[in-house]
């Protein structure tokens, strides 16, 4: 008996590697790619996974294998390989007239997507060549290259924040790369957090704690991608301090990403948030329309895919903040043009993305004030009282701003909800919270963060 039968069943396997696949793309992506697919038999550490037509197949073969791979093998190490084949039980939706109009679009799939250095972890598909530069990333951009010119010098450490999905990994690997190219004698190393944190783990059950010291202080550039989920991790917290102290002391540079402004990682230790401090901190924020246009004109130049203005505009209208969702929705164009050989007209363009676009949620003031209230750590009714507190009138005037300039609120209907206070009042903090966000980059800090828990 095969020892992954002896676990799950095949079906059983796929729907958990579908469920872990489904956390890891947009959901245009994994409706697209990975609907009609399943696992068909298992050989001697290969999984056969069936596929509806040669453009899925093609596609997960050098889009997706590795990740398809990893998450197989988080379940049965035992797995070694994947194989993909175009099944007759998956293909419910793509004519044979349509699949010998498929066209592979190789521009897209660079073999050396799947070979990232195992020296140093870097992807060689991230550098500044296809990194586009807007207002939403330039300052991020204008210290990465900084720190290209002068490693371990400029801005020691550098530390990236913003949402999921605004290009945050594309730079600090672009920075690594370009790095590696300008100075082939220096050592660089990108890893995650969570690497980190289980190879600490797996170094002190081994007793190899000082190879795992070795290891990570001999480099010359340490990227350390999603360190916000440091927080509840003592251990780790201390190791990352030391090996930051040695790293600093000998002029080696050390760049951090995380979703988050190091003064908002719950549970992080003083010391290392002073530390994340002395350097440079900067923030990525939602990209604007123009630059939303702008990525999606490179995304096709690069596939070598002809899209009308009209279309790009579209998308870029209706998908804001997430550049992975912008690609996973033309990835979806591309696909459906593909497979009917003509190009979408808009009103087609609409239809094959209506399902994939989220609707703007409705949220009411009373979420509002509590997540504004849970945010700076005060009690969610004293909103609501006439109080003249400094942090309670300061959180006050920051939720009726919000109110106004992210939902749209009417000044009465804020005054009204917000313990009926006169809308004159409203548009007072309203244009004061306006103007203090031109020349207090802290309170833009916690204004991004907060419309980002809105989301």
């Amino acid at each position: 008996m095969e020892l992954m039968s002896t676990v799950y069943n095949l079906d059983e396997l796929w729907g958990k590697c579908l469920a872990d696949i489904e956390l890891e793309v947009s959901k245009p992506n994994f409706s697209t790619w990975f609907k009609n697919t399943c696992i068909i038999k298992e050989d001697s550490g290969t999984i056969c996974v069936g596929v509806p037509n040669e453009f899925v197949r093609d596609w997960l073969s050098n889009k997706y294998n590795r990740m398809i791979l990893k998450i197989l093998m988080n379940y049965n190490e035992s797995i070694r390989g994947i194989d993909y084949v175009i099944s007759k039980s998956t293909n419910k939706d793509v004519s044979v007239s349509d699949k010998q109009n498929i066209m592979i679009i190789n521009k897209e799939l660079p073999l050396k997507d799947l070979y990232i250095n195992k020296d140093d972890n870097l992807n060689p598909r991230y550098t500044f060549d296809t990194f586009i530069v807007g207002p939403f990333n330039e300052l991020a951009y204008a210290a990465g290259k900084s720190v290209i010119d002068r490693p371990g010098l400029s801005y020691n450490p550098l530390f990236i924040y913003g949402s999921t999905g605004l290009g945050k990994t594309h730079l600090i690997q672009s920075i690594g790369n370009s790095i590696k190219t300008k100075f082939a004698d220096k050592k660089v190393y990108y890893t995650t957090l969570e690497r980190f944190a289980t190879d600490l783990v797996q170094a002190f059950q081994n007793n190899k704690a000082n190879s795992f010291k070795d290891k990570y202080r001999k480099y010359d550039v340490l990227i350390m991608d999603d360190i916000q989920f440091i927080g509840k991790m003592e251990k780790t917290q201390e190791e990352l301090f030391h090996t930051f102290n040695t790293m600093y002391e000998n002029n080696k540079q050390i760049i951090f990403s995380s979703d988050k402004h190091p003064n908002y990682i719950p549970g992080l230790e003083d010391r290392l948030r002073s530390r994340f401090s002395q350097g440079m901190i900067v923030d990525i924020i939602e990209p604007d329309f123009e630059s939303r246009v702008a990525m999606l004109k490179a995304k096709a130049r690069e596939v070598g895919y002809i899209i009308p203005n009209e279309v790009l505009e579209y998308i870029a209208e209706v998908v804001s903040g997430n550049i992975r969702e912008l690609e996973g929705n033309l990835n979806s164009i591309i696909c459906q043009s593909q497979i009917r050989n003509k190009t979408l007209s808009i009103i087609e363009v609409k239809n094959v993305l209506k399902n994939s676009i989220k609707p703007k949620k409705n949220i009411s003031i009373k979420e509002v004030v509590k997540i504004v209230a849970d945010f700076y750590t005060i009690e969610e009714n004293s909103i609501y009282d006439k109080t003249r507190r400094k942090e309670i009138v300061q959180a006050r005037q920051m939720i009726m701003y919000i109110l106004r300039e992210e939902f749209g609120v009417s000044y009465p209907l804020i005054g009204q909800k917000l313990g009926g206070k006169d809308h004159t009042t409203v548009i007072h903090s309203y244009e004061k919270i306006k103007n203090e966000l031109k020349k207090d980059s802290n309170l833009l800090d916690e204004l991004n963060q907060l419309k980002a828990m809105f989301k």
